[in-house]
């Protein structure tokens, strides 16, 4: 059996396409299951991997990339919260480089809500708030690389 990134993009688009709600696939002490649950997909192939939103999407170019907003709203006494990265991947602001951003320094979230893309294995992940608050910092900048657990957005 094939373990590799490709070919479980495959199956994934397989799931997506489909409308199936789930895939498994084993052979010997390989396994390969992709579930489909509330318009998330995740997969799990011999290692667990972290659930994900799959969005289709132009990747933007380097050169094309708007700088992040280096600003910081003044602290007002609040409880600060982070929001991290749940994968290593590529940031991105924006659903492609002439959307507007998902969020932006100064404006309100509310949980659930997208904030950014990670880019991971070709895969677009949607990266939702788990807090209601006011985006206070953006740490990373649009295209830059990012690790698991690096804190991205800060909200009060």
């Amino acid at each position: 059996m094939k373990i590799e990134p490709d070919y479980i993009q495959e199956l994934v688009k397989l799931v997506t396409d489909n409308d199936l709600t789930e895939l498994s696939l084993e052979e010997g002490d390989k396994a390969i299951i992709i579930k489909k649950e509330k318009g998330v997909v995740s997969h799990n192939a011999v290692a667990p991997q972290h659930t994900a939103h799959v969005v289709n999407m132009p990747v933007a170019q380097k050169e094309e990339l708007p700088t992040v907003q280096k600003e910081a709203l003044p602290v007002s006494g609040v409880k600060r919260h982070n929001i991290t990265s749940p994968m290593v991947g590529t940031f991105y602001r924006a659903s492609s480089p002439d959307a507007e951003p998902f969020t932006d320094i100064g404006k309100t979230l509310r949980e659930g809500q997208v904030v950014c893309i990670i880019e991971a294995m070709k895969l677009m992940n949607e990266i939702e708030s788990d807090v209601a608050g006011r985006v206070v910092e953006i740490l990373v900048k649009d295209g830059e690389p990012v690790e698991y657990g690096q804190v991205l957005i800060v909200v009060e």
